[in-house]
């Protein structure tokens, strides 16, 4: 146990005893007392659900991020995002590229989650409106549920996960048509299918990364940096130059620092000390914020229609996030 972990424990325990306690008893038998591994994996858990928070209240600004920074072309807005994210991954391996050599097997994923889902949010938030695309990207947590089957044999859905993906999708149908009227060529904004393919794109780079050998946390820091570089010639290839302001050049490093970088560390280190389930559980936070933030910043209203719409979405989620079905095997 370090330094800080004793002074917590030590702090609690002067809140627990009296001063004629601590000035008469025993005080050294309760203070060994109080390092037992119950007081230790207290803080372990503090400290993970601290990790967890960091990352989701990061997450959760990403799309009020994106829709401030409308003016940047999608390209370009994901290369210099995902570039600003990657240094980070700099001082956390003291520096030593080495830290980046991965097989091009997991390159490929990595680039393909990062490269991939950003470009497809970042265009979405430009072509339809920001908050009902931002809840229709949300539908990722219940993708993941729904597609498992698809990457672990062993695992299947049952009517419950029927329930929820039905729940999901409901909430993402009303989303799409609260937001009034429709421009798109199919009766609804074509940004919605890039939210879509966002949450497509998230659910199975989640899923293909259980099925890569481990790889260093330092790693995605080279996904972020190919990413960048790849997003950034497809802007010079395909999209008109654009002038960046020094307000959005601010903006910009928030979006690289934080839920384009620093969310991803935290994220990890709380999956590596704390426990999944209750950190999984804790990420539904992050469609709540996010749609929150969002009509804050854009000074929308909470129509009925949103709340229900994220309520089944969220919900959707929670319910299907509850274990998958294992088929059963009978003793021999």
């Amino acid at each position: 146990m370090d330094f800080s972990q004793k002074l917590f424990v030590f702090c609690d325990f002067l809140c627990k005893k009296s001063t004629t306690d601590l000035l008469f008893s025993n005080t050294a038998t309760h203070f060994v007392a109080l390092l037992e591994p119950l007081d230790s994996n207290r803080l372990w858990v503090m400290k993970a659900d601290l990790f967890a928070l960091g990352a989701i209240l990061l997450w959760a600004s990403l799309a009020t991020l994106a829709t401030l920074l409308v003016e940047v072309p999608p390209f370009l807005l994901t290369g210099i995002g995902l570039i600003i994210g990657s240094l980070i991954s700099l001082p956390l391996s003291g520096f030593k590229i080495s830290a980046w050599k991965i097989p091009s097997k997991t390159l490929m994923v990595g680039v393909y989650g990062l490269f991939g889902y950003h470009l497809m949010l970042f265009v979405a938030l430009q072509t339809a409106p920001a908050v009902e695309a931002n809840l229709v990207n949300y539908l990722w947590p219940l993708l993941i549920i729904v597609l498992t089957p698809l990457f672990s044999r062993h695992l299947r859905l049952g009517l419950r996960h029927i329930i929820a993906a039905s729940s999901g999708f409901a909430g993402a149908a009303i989303a799409i048509t609260s937001a009034g009227a429709t421009t798109g060529p199919m009766g609804f904004e074509i940004g919605y299918l890039f939210a879509f393919a966002a949450a497509v794109i998230w659910a199975t780079y989640s899923l293909l990364t259980t099925k890569l050998r481990a790889f260093p946390t330092s790693a995605i820091g080279l996904f972020g940096l190919v990413s960048g570089v790849l997003a950034l010639l497809a802007h010079f290839l395909l999209e008109a130059p654009a002038v960046i302001t020094a307000s959005d050049w601010g903006l910009l490093v928030i979006l690289g620092l934080g839920p384009l970088g620093g969310a991803f560390y935290f994220w990890d280190a709380a999956l590596k000390i704390g426990d999944p389930r209750r950190i999984g559980l804790l990420a539904f936070l992050t469609p709540l914020l996010s749609t929150t933030l969002l009509l804050i910043v854009s000074g929308r209203e909470l129509s009925w229609q949103l709340l229900l719409a994220t309520g089944l979405i969220v919900g959707g989620a929670v319910l299907g996030s509850r274990s998958i079905s294992e088929p059963k095997f009978k003793n021999s």
